[in-house]
């Protein structure tokens, strides 16, 4: 086909084809710039609303935290000063802070830390220690109880916060977590026992800052070895240690941390990409934070406690003695440096229970029926015995003439009979089984000056001497039984068993006093059967002018002080014959069955009813039952393969909801097993974690759609709020009569209304 000659060549079109495309590329690229730098613009723009957005988030939750805080501290504050008179265990608490501010020494079944704290809240309220804090007596005009009760407040009302913020690092919604929150701040009990002078507050918050900081280490479990990681276990180890040293309930929580570590190495252990080097470093570190800190946490407190209570004071009882002997003012009677026949004397005890050898006129009900032979800690005159020579000798003393004679005096291998001063009796014993400790023979006080027999004989084995701290004395005859510094063991001379203490305590018909027996020792280094001479009377010998006593040991004083708080907690038994309208028993705290009398129910008084909120208690306490069945279903749906369980699934659920409820069981069980008195503000650090389980229910339990997440939570919200209000006043103080509050007696267990 020829061309027109209006038409183009072919070649022509081609090269106007070939333009057009390349001038169409050339406005292309031109475009896709534009386009590039429209697109970055919009990046800029939308990552600067991003990064705005979560400014103002964050400002938010400060803000939210804030809020929560400011309520938490209002309704511990509102009112605190209301009643002004001693409340409760104040009575116990305030007293003990009172012997810091006066350096004298006492005695509780509490490590020192939360009382130590409740001192400084009296140094800075200007207390001068001069008020005893007897139950129900008003506090005078010139103490400042208001102050020490927000001090002891400030502990619980920063619980709140703490709650929210581990609920957010649980990885809790907003809404969840501000519940839990305001749940803190507003639960009866915590802001009850936070209004006054008493540890609880103290325990629930270093209860709440050990779990926060094990979830601050969890969130950043990778980012291990980084300053805020390090920073946050070494926190952790400081909690554990503190709230071990304000009770030791705290132990239980500290389980919830080792079992948190412990899951944690276990998972390094099986992760092959991870080098030997760095997983021993993690042992490392944690054996150094969570394990040696906390211990020097602990004894650092009983070190301040000892070197505070300086002074001879109630507590001295539950010491050694030569704890005793170096405490200002003390009663210990420094006599003669020599025992010798004729001696009037006492002896304590160096085992874990440091006690006075003791007799009285009671017998013992079953075995021998003589005198009974008993430990006891308290000065009093049935510790005295009388050194005398032993039933085989055959001598008798004559007080004119036997302090002369340098032979007289009481030695290593001496053989002697000890003569309890008021009963006349003769500390005895026989192959009778002793009353609590089967297994050793029975001490008892026997016979007389005239009837008895070798059974009554003693020797003397001298085990440790100590050098006085006056090094200007000359040295004493290591040969020689001494005073206070001198250990010894009585061995008995027929049966070759040794006197001991067993740690264990007789009976009521014993008084609860402490067992003595005689018991074969395997080795010298028993120290059940050392004794050493506490009280040393002689007037036929002159006393050592500038003999100072040794030292005691801060450790053996730290193991004996220890074991004596265990003792007595053990000691707090429930009387069978006596009815305690204040204990209660476990089971009744999480469904709320009772609830306790803080002070005096008078018309005039300002009346305060110790009970959880129905509100929080019965909701946390259903979750723990719905728990225990989300768990089941999910363990039965993951054995048919029908959900898919990954390791961040089980680390979600585990720290979520295993964790706290773990944490709830070790809180609450014990005090179902234990045997001890119990009261309602034991259940206190479980419900706080019962919070937790509760949280973990919501988030698995609560629907997502926007609306019915929102209805349900309103509901929560609104129902927390209306109970404290409704029951406000068990927390703030009901005045007037008991009668006008009898709309909060929802139960006839609750007894609220007389």
């Amino acid at each position: 086909m020829s061309s027109s000659g209006f038409l183009p060549k072919s070649s022509e079109l081609n090269l106007r084809e070939r333009r057009k495309n390349f001038d169409g590329d050339q406005l292309s690229d031109t475009d896709d710039n534009e386009l590039h730098e429209k697109n970055d613009e919009k990046l800029v723009e939308t990552h600067g609303a991003e990064l705005k957005k979560r400014k103002i988030a964050k400002f938010a939750n400060m803000g939210g935290i804030a809020a929560i805080t400011l309520l938490s501290f209002y309704v511990r504050f509102m009112k605190i000063d209301a009643s002004d008179i001693v409340v409760w265990d104040e009575a116990h608490f305030g007293k003990f802070g009172s012997y810091y501010i006066k350096h004298e020494f006492y005695h509780d079944v509490h490590p020192p830390l939360g009382k130590m704290l409740i001192a400084l809240s009296e140094y800075l309220a200007g207390f001068d220690g001069n008020f005893d804090f007897s139950s129900g007596d008003p506090y005078p005009n010139g103490v400042n109880f208001k102050f020490m009760r927000q001090f002891n407040a400030t502990f619980g009302a920063l619980c709140a916060p703490i709650m929210l913020l581990s609920a957010q690092n649980l990885g809790f919604s907003t809404l969840c977590s501000y519940l839990l929150g305001l749940m803190v701040a507003l639960e009866l009990s915590f802001i009850s026992l936070s209004k006054f002078i008493l540890l609880d507050s103290m325990l629930l918050f270093f209860t709440a800052t050990t779990f926060h900081c094990i979830t601050e280490v969890h969130k950043l479990r990778g980012k291990q070895f980084t300053k805020k990681w390090s920073l946050w276990m070494l926190l952790l180890g400081i909690s554990i240690g503190c709230v071990c040293s304000v009770k030791w309930v705290g132990l239980f929580v500290t389980v919830i941390a080792g079992v948190y570590t412990v899951a944690d190495l276990l998972s390094y252990h099986y992760d092959k990409n991870m080098g030997r080097l760095r997983y021993y470093k993690h042992w490392f570190i944690r054996i150094i934070d969570l394990i040696v800190i906390p211990f020097m946490i602990y004894l650092f407190c009983f070190k301040i406690h000892f070197t505070i209570l300086s002074r001879s004071g109630t507590g001295d009882a539950a010491t050694n003695t030569l704890f005793q002997v170096n405490l200002d003012g003390n009663n210990i009677e420094v006599g003669p440096r020599d025992v010798a026949y004729g001696s009037e004397l006492t002896i304590r005890s160096h085992g874990l229970s440091p006690n006075l050898l003791h007799s009285h006129v009671q017998l013992y009900p079953l075995g021998s029926g003589q005198h009974q032979v008993t430990g006891y800690g308290h000065s009093d005159d049935n510790n005295r015995w009388v050194v005398k020579f032993s039933r085989e000798s055959g001598l008798s003393l004559d007080n004119s003439t036997i302090l002369d004679s340098k032979h007289l005096l009481l030695r290593d291998n001496s053989e002697i009979r000890l003569v309890h001063k008021n009963t006349q009796a003769n500390l005895h014993s026989h192959e009778i089984p002793a009353h609590v400790s089967k297994n050793s023979y029975e001490v008892s006080g026997y016979g007389d000056e005239v009837i008895g027999d070798t059974k009554d004989d003693w020797v003397v084995e001298i085990v440790e001497q100590l050098d006085s701290s006056n090094s200007s004395l000359p040295q004493e005859d290591p040969s020689v039984l001494h005073p206070i510094s001198t250990s010894f063991r009585l061995r008995h001379k027929e049966l070759g068993c040794y006197l001991a203490t067993t740690g264990l305590a007789y009976p009521a018909w014993g008084f609860k006093q402490a067992e003595i027996v005689c018991k074969h020792s395997w080795t010298k280094r028993d120290k059940s059967t050392w004794w050493n001479v506490e009280d040393h009377w002689n007037p036929a010998m002159e006393k050592t002018e500038g003999y100072i006593p040794p030292k005691s040991k801060f450790w053996a004083d730290f193991v004996l002080i220890n074991f004596a708080m265990a003792s007595s907690n053990n000691a707090l038994v429930p009387d069978e014959d006596k009815y305690d309208s204040l204990a209660s028993e476990a089971w009744e705290w999480p469904i709320l069955h009772v609830g306790l009398r803080m002070c005096g129910w008078g018309h005039h008084t300002v009346k305060y009813f110790l009970m959880g909120s129905p509100f929080q208690t019965w909701l946390s306490t259903g979750s723990l039952v719905a728990f225990v069945f989300i768990i089941l279903r999910l363990a039965y749906k993951w054995r048919r393969q029908s959900v898919l369980v990954t390791s961040d699934f089980l680390s979600k659920v585990g720290m979520q909801g295993i964790l706290p409820f773990l944490a709830w069981l070790l809180h609450y069980l014990p005090f179902v097993a234990m045997g001890r008195v119990t009261y309602v503000h034991h259940y206190v650090p479980a419900l706080y974690f019962a919070l937790l389980v509760l949280g973990f229910v919501l988030e698995t339990c609560v629907p997502k759609r926007f609306y019915l997440n929102y209805i349900i939570y309103a509901l929560l919200y609104a129902g927390c709020i209306y109970i404290y209000n409704l029951f406000s006043p068990i927390a703030q103080g009901m005045q007037g009569s008991a009668i006008d509050f009898r709309y909060l007696q929802w139960f006839n267990t609750w007894n609220i209304a007389l």
